[in-house]
């Protein structure tokens, strides 16, 4: 491709080039990055817009994995009225020899790609290797991708899904049974969050919930939680028992300590300590840092998310867009 050509790739071409087992190794490479300082994430840049809307700007560069690039993610409350959806977003990606824009990719596809492969990530490394049943909460876009990425690294057989609304979670069920990688496994909605937690593998939220969402009482030794619905300081999905009974990993220290709610509501409230983050996913994956230790040992990741990931997956995708063809090229400048 020129220089001044700009490759444009849809959700859907984004699905074709890259699989959930290659975003796992992708996400894996740029998070041993991150943890080794290797990676620049600058602090995500908010703009507020008309009618309560904002955007948010987060740039990252992965030097080893030749990756650089923005994602750009757009909140606006009115949209739905408009026939338009609350988040839309976009990944701009860069030639990081001369910063000329190469591509510009969907980014709310892009962003559930690496979310869910982080997640399995997380299970690969985390979860005990006989984990066959997962229970999850959040029946949304995120919560697709996340089962898909726990699917691909675990033999799951069977799935317990809650959501607040219960139609929603019987078509997610429906929708998860169809999919070639559910392998068979059987997935219902669950009667109940405690029903669903008891006796669970590996636990996953994925909800807009402010407060608790997962049963502590119900969390059987050796079980394995990855949280990744609460973003921000004032929300979680696990109480502080949870917290200060787990092996808590993040994916960045720096990034949960300022935005998880889950870790930061616990230590407000005595419960834990930021010494007790035992590593960043990216230490485990490098062999740094031990993953599991025990059998009966409660792990959580704790996600609240990275630019990094973005422009890893984003960078990989267009290099194969470009090699496969595919995608829409618009010619922004010439050189000559």
């Amino acid at each position: 491709m020129a220089l001044g050509d700009l490759r444009l790739i849809t959700a859907a071409d984004l699905r074709r080039l890259v699989s959930m087992a290659d975003a796992i190794g992708l996400v894996r490479a740029a998070f041993i990055h991150l943890s080794r300082g290797e990676a620049e994430v600058p602090l995500r840049v908010p703009v507020h817009g008309e009618e309560g809307g904002i955007a948010l700007y987060m740039p990252a560069a992965v030097p080893p994995l030749r990756a650089l690039g923005a994602k750009v993610v757009s909140v606006f409350p009115a949209n739905p009225a408009r026939g338009l959806p609350t988040i839309t977003a976009v990944v701009l990606i860069q030639d990081p020899a001369t910063g000329a824009p190469l591509g510009l990719i969907e980014g709310a596809s892009l962003t559930a790609l690496r979310t869910g492969a982080a997640g399995g990530l997380a299970a690969q490394l985390l979860s005990r290797q006989e984990a066959q049943i997962c229970a999850l909460f959040g029946a949304g876009v995120q919560g697709r991708t996340q089962l898909e990425a726990v699917c691909t690294v675990r033999h799951i057989t069977q799935v317990r899904v809650v959501d607040r609304d219960a139609p929603r979670a019987a078509a997610f069920a429906e929708w998860a049974r169809a999919q070639p990688w559910i392998r068979g496994a059987t997935v219902l909605p669950a009667a109940s969050p405690a029903l669903a937690v008891r006796g669970a593998d590996i636990i996953i939220t994925a909800t807009t919930s402010p407060t608790p969402v997962v049963p502590t009482a119900e969390v059987a030794p050796g079980a394995h939680l990855t949280l990744i619905g609460a973003f921000t300081p004032q929300t979680r999905e696990v109480d502080a028992d949870l917290v200060a009974r787990a092996t808590v990993v993040v994916d960045s220290r720096a990034g949960c300590l300022a935005e998880a709610g889950d870790l930061l509501m616990a230590i407000a409230e005595g419960r834990f300590a930021p010494e007790r983050i035992h590593a960043e996913i990216g230490e485990i994956a490098a062999g740094e840092r031990p993953g599991r230790r025990d059998p009966a040992e409660v792990t959580l990741f704790k996600s609240v998310g990275t630019a990094a990931l973005d422009v890893a997956v984003g960078a990989a995708a267009l290099q194969r867009a470009a090699e496969a063809g595919a995608g829409q090229v618009a010619r922004l400048f010439s050189t000559e």
